[in-house]
């Protein structure tokens, strides 16, 4: 350590030809900057620079010296912009898992496209309908849908999601469109992933515990369930968007949709934040918007 401080101040010394000048950009006192300089050529066994009350010139080993010393610190400087750089980057491998679906539909794609813009980036995308523990699971990123629950995570939102009560024209024409969360339990209620459907009620939100007959945790099974009359359903609107602009869905209850839903990018809290992720995620809530489906 001590070498380079005195490395230091002698380039410093010569690319500013003076000692004041030298000693004021490092902050030190003059006589400091002197004293390093002794060191440094005791320490070498040469004279480096010849001194007046004027000005100050390298010796013949001092110009030699100076010009790789030079080089050491152009290397220096090389290396931590070269750091700087990496960190800007995103780089390594990212890791991300979403539900099933939407992940497939409006995320991969544009996982995708950031990778074209990012191709030293290794992907790893995993699709599933489970609950995933992020960090026990060595994930960088979650795509998670709805109310989230209270963590020690970052989440952003890459943008809203409206879910629907729908049914069938065919479904309501043999059964009555129910009004009220009670009259839920008169229909045939096909079951997802979830057994209970989200709602607000006179402003507080509300859980509603659906049995029915029919049950799966594939989104788009669920769709077709419904679409063939065989119930009704709750559904996110990007499953049911364009079914109810057709007219081929209905929705229902919607006095009682809760609207404190959303779409989220979950990352774990770092103090600083990998490119990587920020980036991504910067992606995400930019780009979202044009894959999706507008909403009714």
């Amino acid at each position: 350590m001590q070498r380079w401080d005195r490395i230091e101040a002698f380039v410093e010394v010569v690319r500013l030809e003076s000692f004041s000048a030298a000693a004021r950009h490092l902050k030190v006192s003059t006589s400091h900057v002197s004293r390093l300089v002794s060191q440094l050529e005791n320490q070498l066994g040469v004279q480096l620079l010849y001194r007046t009350t004027r000005q100050i010139r390298l010796t013949d080993a001092g110009e030699i010296y100076v010009d790789h010393c030079r080089h050491l610190f152009d290397g220096l400087r090389d290396a931590e912009q070269a750091l700087s750089e990496q960190q800007a980057k995103p780089h390594g491998v990212l890791k991300l898992t979403s539900a099933t679906t939407f992940g497939e539909r409006y995320i991969a794609p544009l996982v995708n496209d950031f990778q074209c813009l990012h191709p030293q980036l290794d992907v790893h995308m995993h699709f599933t309908n489970r609950p995933v523990e992020l960090i026990d699971e060595g994930f960088d990123i979650a795509i998670r849908m709805g109310v989230l629950r209270d963590s020690s995570l970052i989440a952003r939102r890459l943008c809203n999601r409206r879910e629907y009560i729908v049914g069938s024209r065919a479904y309501f024409r043999q059964a009555t469109r129910p009004h009220t969360l009670s009259e839920l339990s008169q229909h045939r209620c096909l079951v997802g992933s979830r057994p209970n459907w989200l709602f607000e009620e006179n402003g507080q939100r509300r859980e509603v515990k659906i049995a029915g007959c029919w049950q799966s945790n594939s989104g788009p099974a669920l769709l077709d369930a419904t679409l063939k009359g065989l119930g009704i359903a709750q559904l996110p609107d990007y499953y049911v968007t364009p079914y109810l602009a057709s007219g081929e869905l209905v929705a229902v209850l919607e006095p009682f949709q809760h609207h404190d839903t959303g779409v989220w990018a979950v990352y774990p809290r770092h103090r600083h934040l990998s490119p990587k992720i920020r980036q991504l995620v910067d992606h995400l809530v930019t780009h979202i918007g044009s894959v999706l489906p507008n909403t009714p």
